[in-house]
């Protein structure tokens, strides 16, 4: 058996080793490995920032689209009058309502400055986008068939300039990025709107 002197040495000599070993710090190899990990990880981060990028600007601008033809339904029907909306290229949309005199004529119509997208996202149908499930039409980025005007009726419908219910489609994107594209539709006989994601292969209702 080892004396009690003996064993006290060893003891001390071990905590001698681990504090050194403490204070020593990384090595070399550690450091280069913990630097090389978190390279890595930073790469991963900025590469997946950089694809969510243009999707995030893109729901920005589907969200100002459908913001302002809910805000043109809502104030057709409060103020009963006929609300117009402009889809204004490459990136604006703009609401214009109607006014009338006390004999019913139009007078003019009152125009609000038009609201403009912001992150370089235009109305904009890129190469292989389909049609939404709405099925309205896709035959550009911005279609309501033939109509001249669109507009919101008291009631609450789109309409066209002869009163027709009209349902239409608009598309945004970025340039060439079609994981950004964003559909907003509108169901004219109720004036219902609709968003949806392109997920690479189809639209997805949002």
């Amino acid at each position: 058996m080892l004396s009690r002197h003996t064993a006290r040495g060893a003891d001390l000599a071990l905590r001698t080793h681990v504090r050194t070993r403490q204070e020593s710090g990384f090595s070399l190899m550690e450091l280069v490995l913990t630097i090389g990990v978190i390279g890595i990880l930073s790469a991963i981060v900025v590469a997946q920032i950089g694809q969510a990028v243009p999707g995030m600007k893109a729901d920005g601008a589907m969200r100002v689209v459908m913001s302002q033809l809910t805000t043109a339904r809502e104030l057709a029907i409060s103020q009963r009058r006929y609300v117009q909306v402009k889809f204004l290229a490459p990136s604006q949309i703009q609401t214009l309502r109607v006014d009338v005199n006390t004999a019913g004529a139009v007078t003019g119509t009152t125009i609000p400055p038009p609201t403009p997208f912001e992150g370089g996202i235009t109305y904009n149908k890129l190469s292989g986008i389909s049609d939404t499930p709405d099925a309205f039409g896709l035959a550009s980025a911005v279609d309501f068939g033939t109509a001249t005007t669109i507009q919101f009726a008291t009631d609450g419908e789109l309409v066209d300039q002869a009163g027709s219910p009209l349902n239409g489609t608009v598309v945004l994107a970025s340039q060439s990025n079609k994981i950004s594209s964003r559909a907003v539709t509108v169901l004219g006989a109720t004036g219902h709107i609709r968003a949806y994601r392109w997920n690479g292969n189809a639209w997805k209702l949002v």
